[in-house]
Protein backbone atom coordinates (compact mmCIF):
# COMPACT_ATOMS: atom_id res chain seq x y z
CA UNK A 1 0.00 0.00 0.00
CA UNK A 2 1.25 3.53 -0.75
CA UNK A 3 0.65 6.26 1.50
CA UNK A 4 0.29 10.04 0.44
CA UNK A 5 2.97 11.85 1.78
CA UNK A 6 3.60 15.19 -0.01
CA UNK A 7 2.75 17.25 -3.54
CA UNK A 8 5.38 19.53 -4.35
CA UNK A 9 4.48 23.62 -6.14
CA UNK A 10 5.18 22.20 -9.55
CA UNK A 11 2.63 19.19 -8.63
CA UNK A 12 5.10 16.38 -7.90
CA UNK A 13 3.40 14.24 -5.81
CA UNK A 14 5.20 12.02 -3.42
CA UNK A 15 3.99 8.76 -1.61
CA UNK A 16 5.49 6.04 0.09
CA UNK A 17 5.03 2.56 1.43
CA UNK A 18 4.61 0.90 4.56
CA UNK A 19 8.16 -0.67 6.20
CA UNK A 20 8.80 -3.29 3.95
CA UNK A 21 9.78 -6.58 5.08
CA UNK A 22 13.72 -6.01 4.50
CA UNK A 23 13.40 -2.66 6.83
CA UNK A 24 12.99 -0.49 3.54
CA UNK A 25 10.53 2.01 2.73
CA UNK A 26 9.50 2.83 -1.45
CA UNK A 27 9.00 6.16 -1.93
CA UNK A 28 7.90 7.04 -5.17
CA UNK A 29 7.55 10.60 -6.93
CA UNK A 30 5.10 11.31 -10.07
CA UNK A 31 4.44 14.55 -12.07
CA UNK A 32 1.96 15.23 -14.57
CA UNK A 33 3.63 16.09 -17.79
CA UNK A 34 1.15 17.22 -20.91
CA UNK A 35 3.88 15.18 -23.36
CA UNK A 36 4.43 12.30 -21.67
CA UNK A 37 1.72 11.65 -19.16
CA UNK A 38 3.48 11.60 -16.08
CA UNK A 39 7.32 11.71 -15.24
CA UNK A 40 8.24 9.79 -12.10
CA UNK A 41 11.22 8.17 -10.03
CA UNK A 42 11.30 5.20 -7.00
CA UNK A 43 13.36 5.70 -4.27
CA UNK A 44 14.45 3.02 -1.50
CA UNK A 45 15.57 4.48 1.98
CA UNK A 46 17.26 4.14 4.17
CA UNK A 47 19.93 3.59 1.55
CA UNK A 48 18.77 6.28 -1.14
CA UNK A 49 18.90 4.07 -3.91
CA UNK A 50 17.15 5.41 -7.16
CA UNK A 51 15.43 3.23 -9.65
CA UNK A 52 13.32 3.89 -12.56
CA UNK A 53 13.88 7.55 -13.49
CA UNK A 54 11.63 8.57 -16.12
CA UNK A 55 11.13 12.07 -17.86
CA UNK A 56 12.76 14.07 -14.95
CA UNK A 57 15.46 16.14 -15.59
CA UNK A 58 18.90 16.49 -13.73
CA UNK A 59 18.01 19.69 -12.19
CA UNK A 60 14.45 18.34 -10.98
CA UNK A 61 16.36 15.17 -9.95
CA UNK A 62 18.82 16.77 -7.79
CA UNK A 63 15.80 19.19 -6.00
CA UNK A 64 14.05 16.44 -5.90
CA UNK A 65 16.90 14.05 -4.16
CA UNK A 66 17.82 17.30 -1.95
CA UNK A 67 13.82 17.22 -0.81
CA UNK A 68 13.37 13.60 -0.24
CA UNK A 69 16.92 13.79 1.89
CA UNK A 70 15.38 16.26 3.76
CA UNK A 71 12.56 14.10 4.58
CA UNK A 72 13.65 11.02 4.79
CA UNK A 73 13.56 10.42 8.71
CA UNK A 74 9.82 11.46 8.75
CA UNK A 75 9.04 8.93 5.47
CA UNK A 76 10.14 6.07 7.28
CA UNK A 77 8.94 6.88 10.66
CA UNK A 78 5.23 7.77 9.31
CA UNK A 79 6.19 4.13 7.18
CA UNK A 80 6.02 2.18 10.50
CA UNK A 81 2.63 3.98 11.71
CA UNK A 82 0.41 3.73 8.61
CA UNK A 83 1.38 6.63 6.82
CA UNK A 84 0.73 10.70 8.16
CA UNK A 85 -2.79 10.43 8.70
CA UNK A 86 -2.55 7.26 10.72
CA UNK A 87 0.22 8.33 12.69
CA UNK A 88 -1.30 12.19 13.09
CA UNK A 89 -4.81 10.12 14.40
CA UNK A 90 -6.42 11.28 11.45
Amino acid sequence: MMFPFMTLDDETEITHSEMLEDGTVKVYLEKPDEKDCFHHAICYLPDYRWEEIIGFSEKEMKRYKEVVESVAHLIIEFSKEGGFDHAAGL
